[in-house]
């Protein structure tokens, strides 16, 4: 069939009666997997903004999904696309090209020692899945420790170890994964302490996962932001406690960083404000700045075990030239226009703002996070801090109206939060536009 040839129209299928029928909706041949798709088709985007078929505009509060930190249609990304594309897109496994060898060696040169090996792959969910058999191999254990909030991906191992949603209905979670409180000060998982965290509720998980351990420690794994456990930083002081805790008993640290790394939080990696460095740390989102590409990196020690021990993880994009070539341009941008500095100077200037609407809305309960990834928790009275879901539901739904897109995370026990997340690029015009836009939502949801 040539380009000006039409393709023949698909025939149509008699659904009179059936109750699952939606012949009128974008999504009538699309299966559903989180909630329901807005019913609107996105035409183009750029920078931090979308446009619709129809003509409407949106200003992106979330980075698409936390991934395009540069924006949208960035140039440098643009430009490596192209080039790329015009080499080597794809690969046999075991080959490799030049832009995986730089991204490695680039990423290796800003990463503290002992790190200093990685592997490159498509998701968050297959580095977290790389890292947990990295460890297990090394350790010869199975048991591995994650927070309640977690959210590390939807493959087996890493859903395994996700918390915060997705758990029920799908059968046996992989064997020896075990619970952590999430150390969270606005709503203590222990109801020990109110807006700070004394380290009590790690004191505690770690008491019963050491009860309910068979002797097969392998490692934790944790963000050092819980996004989907509702935008909540680990408290000064745990995450140097908990590797601690790890190494007394042989397990390894396992720090993801896929919606932290490469400037959001004002470093290129969250887990220098901790003064600690993992055993293993992945990446995802952030690094490739909207195309799918992870990596998972640890030490020397650790990668040569593994391979003597015959480590294997093939998967159909492992090491592709096309991705890396995205990921370096991903990383020189950040660090030739200081884009770790821009979200310290823009995330203030956007906290300021949601500290200005705190104090005009009385269902902010609390604005927290760092640098440009913040979360508002809303509830319905700040004494209780009981969340108030469907206010939250509503203001998400009445920003979009408005032409603003933000995120809510409501999952039982973790609040009614609303995500900000915008890229790392936007100017401090859009900030303001966005903080307009909220602040009419939460006044027309009331």
């Amino acid at each position: 069939m040539t380009s000006e040839t039409a393709a023949p129209p698909l025939p149509e299928k008699s659904r009179a009666g059936d109750p699952t029928a939606r012949p009128d909706r974008l999504d009538a041949q699309l299966i559903r997997y989180g909630g329901a798709f807005a019913q609107f088709v996105i035409d183009s985007a750029e920078g931090s903004w979308l446009q619709t078929e129809d003509g409407r505009r949106i200003l992106d509060f979330t980075s698409g999904q936390m991934c395009a930190t540069l924006g949208h249609g960035h140039p440098a990304i643009s430009d490596a696309i192209a080039q790329a594309s015009g080499q080597v897109v794809h690969l046999f496994s075991g080959f490799l090209g030049r832009d995986v060898i730089e991204l490695a060696r680039e990423l290796m040169a800003v990463l503290p020692e002992p790190l200093a090996r990685a592997m490159f792959l498509s998701t968050g969910g297959e580095a977290n899945e790389a890292a947990l058999r990295l460890a297990k191999l090394h350790t010869g254990g199975h048991e591995v420790l994650a927070f309640t909030g977690s959210w590390h991906g939807m493959t087996a191992g890493a859903s395994a170890s996700t918390y915060s949603a997705g758990r029920r209905g799908y059968g046996p979670a992989v064997p020896g994964t075990m619970a952590l409180p999430t150390p969270n000060p606005y709503r203590c998982p222990i109801s020990h302490c109110r807006d700070r965290c004394d380290f009590t509720c790690l004191d505690a998980g770690i008491a019963l996962t050491d009860a309910q351990s068979v002797g097969a420690p392998a490692a934790a794994i944790v963000e050092p932001i819980l996004s989907s456990g509702g935008i909540v930083a680990l408290p000064e002081g745990y995450l140097a406690r908990l590797k601690q805790l790890c190494e007394q008993r042989g397990m390894l640290l396992i720090v993801d960083e896929a919606q932290t790394a490469l400037g959001r939080v004002g470093t290129l990696f969250a887990f220098e404000q901790h003064d600690v460095v993992p055993d293993i740390l992945t990446l995802s989102k952030t690094l490739g700045g909207g195309l799918p590409l992870s990596a998972t990196v640890t030490t020397e020690a650790i990668e040569d075990d593994t391979a003597e021990k015959g480590f294997l993880h093939f998967t159909s994009h492992v090491s592709d030239p096309l991705p890396a070539a995205v990921g370096r341009a991903v990383l020189r941008t950040v660090l030739a226009d200081d884009l770790t500095g821009r979200a310290l100077t823009v995330g203030a200037h956007l906290r300021a703002g949601l500290i200005e609407l705190q104090d005009r809305h009385e269902a902010i309960g609390d604005i927290r996070g760092v640098g440009l990834l913040l979360g508002v928790d809303l509830v319905r009275d700040r004494e209780s801090r009981e969340p108030d879901e469907r206010y939250g539901t509503a203001v998400t739904e009445r920003c979009l109206q408005l032409g603003l897109s933000v995120n809510i995370v409501k999952f039982p026990g973790l609040g009614s939060v609303l995500r900000i997340a915008p890229p790392l690029t936007i100017s401090t015009d859009d900030i303001d536009l966005g903080l307009e836009i909220l602040d009419q939502a939460l006044t027309d949801c009331r």
